[in-house]
């Protein structure tokens, strides 16, 4: 019933038993009725009544009753979005500050930063080739695992048959390969028939509404981040330092954790009736962004973000776009 909003089953299973049994059993009587360790149930409690999906029962005291489904559904919402929005408060937090660090680099990356030679913290690859290479051989050199944000909705046919021959021989060398795409790519058949290979071959994929840059990681010892993030034919840097690494690496995790596994669809928001894309929509435009740069965060069409924004007025009744974003605030939308 609420294993989808981060209960375990066996505290599902724990809920469902009291929601439907007279109030007033105890440890001992659901242990026996479940088969389970009383240890188990007693954990299985703690984790109820901290979800608040336990209230005391007043007809027997001393005991607990469950809150009614309707009741429980309503609360694991909204303790599952508030985790969604604290998570999403430190990935803004996290990219800003590897923004400004990237940022920097690339201002200053040093005299023994511009070529593939180069032995420093940081390197500069100018140009598609210089990084096509480069990622050639990190295929071959990798050990444990590439982690990827890969924005921009669908991919190209080149750029899926280069990640295919990457990803293959990775996968073959025992190397794992974990990628976050847009959910936009959902729509997309060749990225996602590309993305279900990966998973169908030992690799993760999930998707986010937004990412925050692209990035490849390389066994948490490098990363390589675009020169220019308008342009990512332009050439990319290589980072070696330790703490730009592992900023990147912390950041890979959050926005990773806050994804959606690939055979998931994104539940709407009971309160809002809104999908997680839809909010960002909302969240972009009200912050200034035009439909163009909107539907470049979010991997989708112009036409698409001016047809998803119509349905959101007309589901606001609003006339403008500036009373949309007034009403959409007012409704806790943003």
């Amino acid at each position: 019933m609420f294993a989808t909003l981060g209960l375990d089953p066996a505290t599902d299973a724990v809920y469902r038993l009291m929601a439907t049994r007279p109030e007033g059993w105890g440890v001992e009587q659901i242990a026996a009725h479940l088969g389970s360790p009383e240890t188990d149930v007693r954990e299985a409690l703690d984790r109820l009544a901290e979800a608040s999906l336990l209230r005391r029962s007043r007809a027997v005291p001393g005991t607990w009753r469950a809150v009614s489904p309707e009741l429980g559904m309503q609360l694991m919402l909204r303790r599952h979005q508030e985790e969604l929005d604290r998570r999403q408060r430190e990935i803004a937090e996290s990219h800003e500050t590897v923004s400004r660090m990237i940022s920097g680099l690339r201002r200053d990356p040093g005299p023994e930063a511009s070529g593939e030679g180069a032995d420093g913290g940081a390197e500069r690859l100018i140009g598609i080739d210089a990084v096509q290479a480069r990622l050639e051989l990190i295929a071959d050199r990798a050990e444990s695992e590439i982690c990827t944000f890969m924005p921009g909705g669908g991919q190209s046919a080149a750029a899926i048959e280069a990640a295919r021959e990457n990803d293959t021989q990775l996968m073959s060398r025992g190397v794992g390969v974990r990628t976050v795409c847009l959910d936009s790519v959902r729509g997309n058949p060749p990225t996602l028939d590309y993305a279900r290979w990966l998973t169908d071959n030992g690799g993760g994929v999930r998707t986010v509404p937004t990412l925050p840059l692209r990035m490849i990681l390389v066994d948490r010892a490098h990363a390589l981040v675009p020169l220019d993030p308008a342009d990512t034919r332009a050439g990319a840097v290589v980072l070696r330092l330790p703490g730009a690494v592992a900023a990147l690496t912390a950041l890979f995790e959050q926005v990773w954790e806050a994804s959606l596994p690939l055979g998931c669809d994104r539940p709407r928001d009971e309160c809002t009736g809104l999908t997680p894309p839809e909010r960002e929509l909302l969240r972009l435009l009200s912050q200034g962004m035009t439909d163009e740069a909107a539907g470049h965060q979010l991997g989708v069409s112009l036409s698409t973000v001016r047809r998803s924004m119509a349905a959101l007025m007309e589901r606001l009744g609003a006339r403008s776009r500036f009373e949309a974003g007034l009403r959409a605030s007012q409704r806790g939308w943003l």
